[in-house]
């Protein structure tokens, strides 16, 4: 256990001297025989634990989120080497009145059989999904509460709907981490 604890900290070290300094040697030593280490160890390049990533300013007219024909596209986001995702979603409809209703940004797997259940069947498989519910004299200024979510695809489609009877205008803000 001893040795283990060294050899992590010998690492953590060289991580961190690194990013600072030139590369220096790290000698590792192997744990009891049930957990061997073996072959070579490395790490290529700065090892990324996080991302921001963001869209912004994205106007959605009033749009049903059953009906895929309606939602907005706003682009793709690259989660490959990110196990989680935390979406934080805000806006502003851009009238004072509206009817009762949601504004919501779906992550959809961009993947063939995925979307192709979409277009045709109008299903909507593995979804994460953040949504703002809006009320009858409530602010036009809106945000839903954050989601965190585990990610399972390396990339998905960004899909924006509004049940209002009124355009707004969204912001996403996701941060994929592992």
């Amino acid at each position: 256990m001893r040795k283990a604890l060294v050899a992590a900290l010998l690492i953590s070290t060289f991580l961190l001297q690194s990013v600072q300094a030139e590369t220096i040697d790290v000698r590792v030593n192997n744990f009891p025989e049930s957990q061997q280490v073996k072959g070579a160890v490395s790490i290529d390049g700065t090892t990324s634990h996080a991302r921001s990533y963001k869209k912004e300013g994205v106007v959605v007219p009033p749009a049903r989120r059953s009906e895929p024909s309606e939602l907005v596209f706003a682009g793709v986001v690259d989660t490959d080497g990110f196990t989680a995702v935390t979406i934080n979603l805000q806006g502003e409809v851009k009238s004072g009145s509206f009817t009762p209703g949601s504004i919501g940004v779906l992550l959809i797997p961009d993947e063939e059989p995925v979307l192709r259940a979409l277009r045709e069947a109008k299903r909507i498989q593995f979804p994460i999904e953040s949504a703002a519910r809006l009320n009858s004299g409530d602010s036009s200024f809106f945000s839903a509460d954050q989601v965190q979510q585990r990610l399972a695809f390396p990339r998905y489609k960004i899909y924006f709907y509004n049940t209002l009877n009124r355009t707004a205008e969204a912001n996403v803000y996701f941060y994929l981490s592992n």
